[in-house]
């Protein structure tokens, strides 16, 4: 049995055809799935999947950065009354990213895909006001002693430094799909960080990434896919929306596993427990 320790199910691009794909997932193996919240649009969806399907959903509720524009200004009361309201709810998806700042024209055209359309005149967040959403965020966490899911592209530095500035969810973080760099993996691990490994890393492309994994502690070590986000390069299962655009299916956990085994040259079985093991003491505990 599989767990996936991020997705977003609640995204508009499965509208229609979640029980379909939540029975793909059962077929695949898939056990329990965090599914991530981005922004106040999407939370409600969120704990309504969460209530159809308590078995295998864990409800998470964050900002993410890169809809940090989108905010209202009761943004903290509302995420707080979903926290309250929501059984077995926690934290994410939350985080800084540099990436947007530096490639505001890619990170608009991804929002457009994603979305179907996206306004020309939106603007990625600055950092210090992302910074800011992030450790209300973290520190919400914190006095709640919920884990929390974090986000980061192009400022592992940065979000180093953050948190060695600031308090620590007890039970942990997870580092969702993780990208840095190998030798931070140990510091990051000290305060209290699990690694999320994606089937995109599986794509030789990413082998840079990969080679990471090799450092990870196995009691730090979760898997994931971003569904519908970050495709596999050898998918088992294909989604596509209305429009014909092929997107990445949450049953394809499956996959990733495999493909990780195969990399860490370790049991299929062994690994899929050891996952298993961690998932339930971060998200479940």
């Amino acid at each position: 049995m599989f767990c996936d320790a991020h997705n977003h199910l609640q995204d508009e691009r499965f509208a229609g055809r979640r029980e379909e794909i939540l029975a793909d997932c059962r077929a695949a193996g898939v056990a329990k799935m965090v599914v991530n919240g981005s922004s106040e649009s999407d939370w409600p969806l969120v704990a309504r999947l969460a209530a159809e399907f308590p078995e295998v959903v864990i409800p998470s509720f964050g900002c993410h950065p890169w809809h940090l524009d989108e905010l209202t200004p009761d943004w903290k009361e509302t995420l707080v009354r979903w926290l309250d309201q929501t059984p077995g709810a926690v934290i994410g998806e939350i985080g800084i990213d540099r990436w947007m700042l530096e490639n505001p024209d890619r990170w608009r055209a991804y929002l457009g895909t994603a979305a179907g359309s996206v306004g020309p005149e939106r603007e990625p967040t600055p950092m210090p006001d992302q910074e800011a959403v992030f450790i209300w965020q973290l520190k919400l966490a914190v006095e709640r002693g919920l884990p929390v899911s974090i986000h980061c592209l192009e400022a592992f530095g940065r979000l180093l430094e953050l948190l060695q500035e600031h308090w620590r969810p007890v039970q942990g973080f997870l580092l969702h799909s993780y990208g840095g760099p190998a030798e931070m993996v140990p510091a990051f691990a000290k305060l209290g960080g699990y690694f999320g490994f994606p089937g995109a890393h599986l794509a030789p492309r990413k082998l840079k990434r990969r080679e990471a994994f090799h450092v990870v502690p196995r009691d730090r070590l979760l898997v994931e896919t971003d569904a519908p986000d970050q495709p596999l390069p050898e998918p088992a299962f294909l989604f596509s929306d209305s429009a014909g655009r092929s997107w990445n299916h949450p049953a394809n956990l499956a996959v990733v596993y495999r493909g990780l085994a195969e990399f860490l040259e370790d049991d299929p079985a062994a690994l899929a427990a050891e996952v298993g093991a961690n998932f339930k003491r971060l998200f479940c505990s």
